[in-house]
């Protein structure tokens, strides 16, 4: 009898991607709003970039010599890079910790479609990058940053689309790396510091040897920089905006498209 009554149960009904999509987003949201310290704490590292880096590049050529106007006005749209690439590349160690603690199995056992699962998590990371770049621009105005709402607000989208893509590849590589943990913090910090450094986000590439502006060029975190001086400097109508959208969006393709094989794939 009760075996009967089981098999006569309905099936729990299916809603859309976008609607999963939400609801993923949604729950990955939450606990930045129930922690929003680790927010904060995270801005101590750009704050002391800024108040401490941004002087130096002052006065190493005179402000103005060496990055064609204000080197506040240079260096700031890399700080915002770096946030983003912080932030974003170490959004798998959540999922390790929910993978350990036996939380990723429970989410795989739902209804929800593992593509959703995948593209929610992604889209999460659009919400403390949208802040914590917000808050680094408006410290910089009283020290003579000049703000140009409407391109610093296209160059968080040019993040947004960019942080997806790395914020998928994290998922991945966390996925990839679940029964070893230090694998994952091996491959993170051994590929994000050289991408830092090889993309001219703290100096400017011109002076630095032949062979690092050639490998920059192969590095797609260059153009999005690139982009991004460009767009707090006032200015939308250049092809570094182009290009740096065109890696934005490659990146973001490639990381979902590895994000989403690795979690219909993972079996916890």
């Amino acid at each position: 009898m009760t075996a009967q009554l089981a098999i006569s149960l309905p099936a729990p009904p299916r809603t859309g991607v976008l609607t999963d999509v939400g609801h993923v987003w949604w729950r990955e949201t939450l606990t930045i709003v129930r922690d929003p310290f680790s927010l904060i704490f995270s801005l101590l590292q750009p704050l002391v970039f800024l108040g401490l880096f941004g002087p130096l590049l002052s006065g190493l050529a005179g402000d103005g010599a060496l990055f064609g106007g204000s080197s506040l006005q240079w260096f700031l749209p890399g700080v915002v890079v770096m946030i983003t690439m912080f932030g974003t590349s170490m959004t798998g160690a959540n999922l390790q910790f929910e993978i350990m603690t036996g939380a990723f199995e429970r989410i795989l056992a739902t209804p929800l479609s593992r593509s959703s699962l995948m593209i929610g998590r992604a889209l999460k990371e659009l919400t403390p990058l949208v802040v914590q770049a917000a808050i680094i621009t408006l410290v910089a105005i009283p020290f003579g940053f000049v703000l140009y709402p409407l391109h610093v607000l296209v160059g968080l989208v040019l993040l947004g689309v960019f942080g997806v893509g790395i914020g998928a590849l994290s998922y991945a590589l966390a996925i990839a790396a679940r029964k070893t943990e230090w694998i994952f913090w091996a491959v993170q910090q051994s590929l994000l510091f050289p991408l830092l450094i090889l993309s001219g986000m703290m100096l400017p590439l011109e002076t630095g040897p032949g062979w690092m502006q050639v490998v920059s060029k192969f590095n797609p975190l260059t153009y999005v920089v690139d982009a991004e001086r460009v767009l707090f400097a006032g200015t939308v109508a250049d092809p570094a905006v182009l290009w740096g959208f065109v890696a934005a969006i490659l990146t973001a393709l490639v990381g979902l498209a590895v994000g989403i094989r690795s979690i219909r794939s993972a079996t916890i």
